[in-house]
């Protein structure tokens, strides 16, 4: 059995790219923005959001830098409320028993709460995940990339990370891992490939020809 590439380490982003959020994110965002006083949008303007990267978003609603923690805080409670609400994209199981049988180490690396990710995943889906590292800070995910290359003894050539948004794969290129963008999340393929992503990925079948190969 070979591998298509050499990666030993796959690290997940989660919401958006594992779990199909946006639209309890859309259901909940204005009660955000009400509470922290940035901008509502109304249902026409957020397709036009995934064309935009995070800091062009946050300008977009006007949103203080400085409530961001405070924002964060507020959504993983909100989560942690509706983690039945929040459903994965079809597959995910599938694909880490997938990544599991052939021997690949995993991880999640996410804004949102190790508690909300693992309810969210079910036993045993989160069982198959051998490192979390959760609670980043929106731009937080290259320090969250550096302890999980640590904790994993993988070095960053042998790494990928997986998301959905321009930030992953700028966390991921400063720690000189490969960045693997997806189409079905909350950024536009369009965007995340004007930021040059090691791989597109259109399904999640595109991530095990990846990463495993054919036996």
């Amino acid at each position: 059995m070979r591998r298509a590439a050499a990666y030993k380490l796959v690290i997940f982003d989660f919401d958006g790219t594992l779990a199909d959020s946006a639209d309890w994110m859309r259901s909940v965002l204005n009660d955000v923005a009400r509470r922290y006083r940035f901008r509502t949008l109304a249902d026409h303007e957020l397709d036009g959001l995934r064309g935009k990267d995070t800091r062009a978003i946050l300008d977009h609603l006007g949103v203080a830098r400085w409530k961001l923690p405070f924002i964060a805080r507020h959504v993983r409670g909100l989560v942690a409320r509706d983690t039945h609400r929040i459903p994965l994209f079809p597959g995910v199981h599938t694909l880490l028993e997938q990544l599991t049988r052939h021997g690949l180490t995993t991880a999640v690396v996410s804004s949102n709460a190790e508690a909300n990710v693992r309810a969210i995943l079910g036993p045993e889906s989160a069982a198959r995940i051998h490192f979390y590292a959760c609670g980043a800070g929106l731009f937080g995910k290259r320090a969250k990339f550096r302890d999980v290359l640590a904790w994993s003894g993988v070095a960053p050539e042998h790494a990928i990370s997986i998301g959905d948004e321009v930030r992953d794969i700028e966390a991921a290129a400063a720690e000189q891992i490969a960045a693997g963008g997806v189409s079905w999340g909350y950024a536009s393929a369009e965007l995340l490939r004007a930021h040059r992503p090691t791989v597109m990925f259109e399904s999640f079948d595109d991530v095990l020809r990846v990463l495993v190969g054919s036996d």
